[in-house]
């Protein structure tokens, strides 16, 4: 039987989470955010940009007895798919074939995304649940990035319960290796271009001779 909930981040505002909000004093705030609608519970336009520049995922599972598990999940940026407006969906590669994370999802569906970007020092949180698909071969291959060098071997469907962002407080800011390396590539392309243009003023004659 589906969980009720009467506001969309009731599924992470549990009762027990409210109480300690009451008395940490922070309950007001969020009864505020309840009234107006909760937490979204749809991709939009700007969760849908945020992904498409998304190499990297932290997905939590638990088992059916509650024991959390994350487990790290990457590929080329956009290798992270909207199918609608409710399911997010990704090819999941060969790896050590642990099957934690699918062990779990057989007994508890509840999952829970989290994506960081640390050169915006942006987070974003997706709750929901998920499921993998084994035995839809032209649905692997329609989410495999092109030309990216990783075995698919089956396919997680995540469907969106609900999403929010956090302040960018505490989150350090960090750069990806490429993207540090092409600003470089493009500094040191200018800085020989100036030398040249250096260079060829110094063997211009100068004024009066």
């Amino acid at each position: 039987m589906p969980d009720i909930h009467s506001s969309s981040s009731d599924v992470a505002f549990t009762p027990a989470v409210k109480a300690v909000q009451t008395r940490k004093g922070s309950r007001l705030a969020y009864a505020g955010v309840e009234q107006n609608g909760g937490w979204r519970t749809e991709v939009d336009a700007d969760l849908a940009a945020f992904l498409a520049t998304q190499d990297s995922l932290f997905m939590a599972t638990a088992t059916a007895d509650g024991q959390p598990y994350i487990q790290h999940r990457g590929g080329p940026k956009g290798f992270i798919k909207v199918l609608d407006r409710n399911t997010l969906a990704f090819a999941d590669y060969s790896g050590n074939r642990q099957y934690i994370t699918q062990g779990n999802l057989t007994e508890n569906p509840k999952a829970c995304i989290f994506l960081m970007d640390y050169a915006h020092r942006r987070r974003v949180k997706i709750w929901g649940e998920a499921r993998v698909v084994d035995d839809d071969p032209a649905l692997l291959q329609s989410l495999m990035p092109q030309g990216y060098k990783a075995r698919p071997e089956q396919v997680i469907l995540f469907g969106i319960s609900a999403w929010d962002t956090n302040c960018p407080q505490h989150i350090p800011q960090k750069f990806d290796a490429a993207d540090v390396a092409a600003a470089l590539a493009a500094r040191d392309a200018r800085i020989a271009e100036l030398e040249a243009e250096l260079a060829t003023l110094k063997d211009l004659p100068s004024a009066g001779h």
